[in-house]
């Protein structure tokens, strides 16, 4: 992993594998059912193993899943990991005007989720921009805007770190960044 920003010390850029992390949380764009996927969702079963299927399926017992753009907590099982935030983001569709506030609600749903468990450091990847095929420009300014207005108003986070797998996410979020440090400067 390769840290590029440090905005305050609270947001932080990364390239790389958000399953080899060291955080508190790190966050899973997971679909409704719970039960892994491909992408990112895949790649989070596969490194924590049985334990996070597991405790997804109980939580799938008790509640029957997780709405697009709420969020639960699992163990991180054998990643660096303490947990796994399962977020669920929405699927882009021109015609779907509630697309941005649902994918806002994941971020923030994760975030609120973190601090009812402690969490100090929480990574995200990129929500929707996979399979869900929401616009990469699109997502990243809502994931950038709705952490820094969180983050205003709450001290209990200490870091966010986004961590990107692919150089376009990479570069996008590289950009926006710069541009919200100048406004602020």
């Amino acid at each position: 992993m390769v840290e590029k920003f440090n905005m305050n010390t609270r947001i932080e850029l990364q390239k790389g594998d958000i399953t080899r992390l060291h955080a508190d949380a790190i966050v899973n764009a997971a679909n409704t059912s719970l039960l892994g996927g491909g992408g990112v969702d895949g790649a989070i079963h596969r490194a924590g193993g049985q334990i996070i299927l597991e405790e997804c399926i109980k939580i799938r017992n008790r509640q029957g899943g997780c709405a697009v753009g709420e969020a639960v907590i699992t163990t991180a099982g054998n990643m660096p990991a303490k947990f796994v935030i399962h977020t669920v983001g929405p699927v882009w569709s021109k015609s779907n005007t509630g697309a941005d506030a649902l994918l806002s609600n994941a971020y923030r749903n994760s975030l609120q989720l973190a601090i009812k468990n402690d969490v100090k450091t929480i990574a995200f990847p990129n929500i929707s921009t996979g399979i869900y095929h929401f616009p990469k420009d699109k997502a990243a300014e809502i994931a950038i805007r709705t952490v820094k207005d969180f983050l205003s108003s709450n001290t209990k986070i200490e870091k966010v770190i986004f961590v990107c797998f692919d150089e376009e996410n990479y570069r996008i979020y590289e950009k926006l960044l710069e541009e919200l440090l100048y406004l602020e400067s």
